[in-house]
């Protein structure tokens, strides 16, 4: 229990900071959908899926290098892992600053290379400052942690509201004083998106002063090799693994015919399904959480806290939380859209929104036993896993895009999501064998289908609609405590076997 209780207690701090950074950040869903109609986010939803992948070429595997290899020099490691992330990130950043007008007018944005000189910074800011938040993850400074993510958030909000919700409707209406008007650029549009964004970033490096106070300069060829070779499968994987999640974006603008969906474009229906696709972000919080958490844990030095047994329990628990998650959510859609999606036109795509939860709970699981293979130093396996994943998304995508519209892309992400849990569980029980309790996830997932399900079908009887949709979600908890809890003395414990 006491392995559970510390790793909770670590994945409800990070946790905290992760809901309520979320849930801050997703009222820019909010925002963004009330200021703009689907076609105009279009620039935003595709270069965001850029940036997703851009990001992990940035850091390289080098923050998964510094969990693994920290303990052995902890600041030796950190000056020579940040001195090679701050010199490519430099690099790259300059080449995208001299190819940004090419670049943005061969994505079809002829004129908006300013936004692309945005995103080069905002990426660069994000490379920099992921050593030193590792750094924090690994010494247990969640405090500084949690402000700093909270407080840059914040700012992203903050500025959010002031360009889109108030200088807009300025602008537009003609209201308000002159000279807050004309601070509204209607040519910059979505891009305050990014402009937004790149502040609050900017704000980070405040908070990590002392980080990188102590910072020195460290260029070590031999160290870097090694750094280099545990860390480029992990780059590889990580990549696969990001385009898996992108790709369904990148593609449904490619092969959606035309008119495939009445009245909208192919603009429209990219907008659609990339801001639908954000509910799921409900799921991806227990998942970054428990990954923030639990990475530095298992990855650290062997002890009889991070054994395989607990690495079992661990993630028997995890699938609970996430299936709790997926079914609440998932059950409840129906007053969730019209929250979020301040316009009706977004809640077309909402269909989309339980597969996608559950695709994100077995990529969850995925994440959970991919211990395996970075304390074994086979990372190189991975890589593979990732690559079959992403190649069952794209020909999932390619082929039933034109026949499926968006429901082709969430159902391929997810079919992805089972057969990499499948291969991992596969390659986890050879190399490095944990006593996963897979029969039960199997059941509480059958069980999660079912009670989604049930939804639809008494939808149609005279009970209201709250209970009616929520009746399974209900079913499924308490099956959840009667089956994990036994009862003793009056008193519920933890039904560990």
């Amino acid at each position: 229990m006491s392995i559970l209780k510390k790793l909770a207690g670590e994945t409800l701090s990070y946790g905290f900071s992760t809901i309520l950074g979320r849930s801050l950040n997703f009222l820019l869903v909010f925002i963004h959908t009330a200021a703009f109609m689907p076609a105009a986010l279009g620039v935003n939803v595709k270069l965001y899926g850029y940036v997703a992948i851009a990001n992990i070429i940035y850091t390289y595997g080098m923050e998964t290098a510094y969990f693994r290899y920290a303990k052995e020099a902890p600041e030796r490691y950190y000056n020579i892992i940040l001195t090679a992330i701050i010199l490519t990130s430099g690099l790259f950043t300059l080449g995208l600053f001299v190819f940004a007008d090419p670049l943005m007018a061969q994505l079809g944005y002829e004129g908006k290379g300013q936004f692309m000189r945005w995103l080069a910074l905002i990426l660069a800011i994000d490379a920099v400052t992921a050593i030193p938040f590792a750094r924090l993850r690994l010494e247990r400074k969640i405090q500084l942690f949690v402000k700093a993510k909270i407080v840059s958030i914040l700012i992203n909000v903050g500025l959010n509201l002031f360009f889109l919700a108030l200088l807009k409707p300025m602008h537009e209406g003609h209201w308000g004083p002159a000279f807050l008007q004309n601070l509204y650029f209607p040519s910059i549009g979505a891009g305050y998106i990014f402009l937004a964004n790149l502040l609050a970033n900017a704000s980070l490096f405040y908070w990590l002063r002392s980080s990188f106070a102590d910072f020195k300069w460290t260029w070590d060829g031999a160290e870097m090799k090694k750094l280099w070779v545990y860390s480029y499968p992990i780059m590889f994987m990580s990549l696969a693994a990001m385009f898996n999640l992108m790709f369904d974006r990148l593609l449904l603008e490619e092969f959606l015919p035309a008119g495939f969906y009445p009245g909208r474009s192919s603009e429209d229906a990219l907008g659609i399904y990339g801001n639908c696709y954000k509910l799921s972000v409900f799921m991806s919080l227990a998942i970054q959480a428990f990954k923030y958490a639990a990475e530095p844990f298992f990855l650290g030095s062997k002890s009889a806290e991070n054994s395989q047994s607990n690495l079992a329990l661990v993630s028997h628990w995890f699938v609970i939380v996430c299936l709790i998650l997926w079914v609440g959510v998932s059950s409840n859609l129906f007053w969730i859209q019209g929250l979020f999606l301040r316009q009706s036109i977004y809640w077309e795509g909402i269909r989309v929104v339980p597969v996608l939860l559950l695709a994100n709970l077995f990529l969850g699981v995925y994440y959970t036993q991919s211990v395996w293979f970075k304390k074994t130093n086979r990372t190189y396996m991975g890589t593979i896993i990732t690559v079959t994943g992403l190649a069952v998304t794209l020909i999932g995508n390619v082929i039933f895009i034109p026949i499926y519209g968006y429901m082709a892309c969430a159902y391929s992400f997810l079919t992805s999501a089972i057969v990499m849990t499948l291969l991992c569980y596969v390659g986890g029980q050879k190399f490095d064998p944990a006593p996963y309790r897979w029969m039960a996830a199997i059941v509480y997932i059958s069980l999660g289908v079912i009670a989604i399900q049930s939804g639809s079908i008494l939808a149609s009887l005279q009970i209201p609609l709250f209970i009616s949709q929520n009746i399974g979600f209900i079913c499924i908890l308490a099956i959840i405590l009667i089956k994990e809890f036994s009862w003793r003395n009056g008193k519920p414990s933890l039904a560990l076997k």
